[in-house]
């Protein structure tokens, strides 16, 4: 898969099938839209094309800060290049893309600069300035410049928005079980480990304390989890602790994973996450050292719950 992270630099050379949206999490129901794309793709000839934008046109258009995605721009890219589609293009969303007319889009975007001549679109996609044009004006353009258009119904859109929301709300729980059944993957916390107050280590229990920059990033209920990491090619588990440290008085939410027989330094590197299953609730302890019986039933519980 090529990543173009804007459509001026889409090299114009191959005809494209196209689907847009922002596709975030690329769940289930997003795979059999994906899937019919790259299927119609090969048997057209074309080039499988996503056009998907960030930031998140509610972020530009309605300033909303508080917005939570389930994906970052760079965990996109990886899921979607394990799905075989041929480009994924993110453009950058603007104030001004945004006040593009219809014909506009249509012409200079999908016909001019990505050659399209398929796109597979939901029943209720709008598009062009304020959003005044829907489907029938997408088939009307299609016909006068050369490109065909698949409908997705309303019963496959609405899986796919019902399982956005599902997942959403199954994290907001710390339901970690049903998130990922209707992910089809594992949720993903991606960051950088940065140092930390060093009480793991005085435990005996040391800690990766995870630094995540995106503040759009959806962080799972607070608590304890079983998780995984590939570090160095190996996949390595552990359990990790998402909340304020109420025990010795923490002030802010903190990721920290204590990764099992595993020493190595991993100050500075990057890691990916994945989130196995949830253990139980954060919980304020008498003392440090009720604070280590617990985390040793923890790491027996993780163990057992590892597949």
């Amino acid at each position: 898969m090529i990543t173009v992270q804007s459509i001026s630099r889409y090299d114009k050379v191959h005809s494209t099938a196209i689907t847009i949206g922002t596709f975030d999490g690329i769940h289930v129901g997003h795979r059999k839209i994906l899937e019919r794309l790259i299927n119609n793709a090969k048997v057209l000839g074309l080039k499988s094309t996503v056009l998907t934008f960030f930031p998140h046109p509610r972020m530009v258009l309605q300033q909303d800060v508080s917005i939570q995605l389930l994906n970052t721009i760079e965990e996109k890219v990886q899921i979607m290049k394990s799905l075989g589609l041929d480009y994924l293009i993110i453009h950058p969303f603007t104030k001004d893309f945004s006040r593009l007319s219809a014909t506009e889009f249509v012409r200079d975007i999908l016909v001019n600069e990505l050659k399209v001549k398929k796109i597979i679109i939901g029943y209720d996609h709008r598009f062009g300035r304020n959003r005044n044009a829907d489907i029938n004006d997408l088939i009307a353009f299609g016909s006068t410049l050369d490109f065909q258009v698949e409908e997705i119904s309303a019963q496959e859109i609405n899986e796919v928005s019902v399982s956005s929301t599902k997942i959403r709300k199954a994290l907001e729980k710390g339901d970690v079980r049903k998130a990922n059944k209707y992910l089809g993957y594992r949720y993903m916390l991606t960051g950088a480990v940065v140092k930390g107050k060093g009480l793991g280590r005085k435990l005996d229990f040391p800690t990766a304390n995870l630094s995540i920059v995106e503040d759009y990033k959806l962080i799972p209920k607070n608590g304890v989890y079983v998780v995984s990491s590939n570090i160095d090619g190996n996949t390595v588990y552990g359990m990790m602790n998402i909340g304020m440290n109420p025990t010795v008085a923490g002030t802010k939410q903190t990721i920290e994973i204590n990764f099992f027989d595993f020493n190595q330094d991993l100050y500075g590197k990057k890691l990916q996450i994945d989130i196995i299953d949830r253990i139980r609730d954060e919980y304020k302890f008498d003392s440090l050292e009720a604070l280590k019986e617990q985390l040793g039933k923890d790491r027996e519980t993780s163990l057992s719950l590892i597949p």
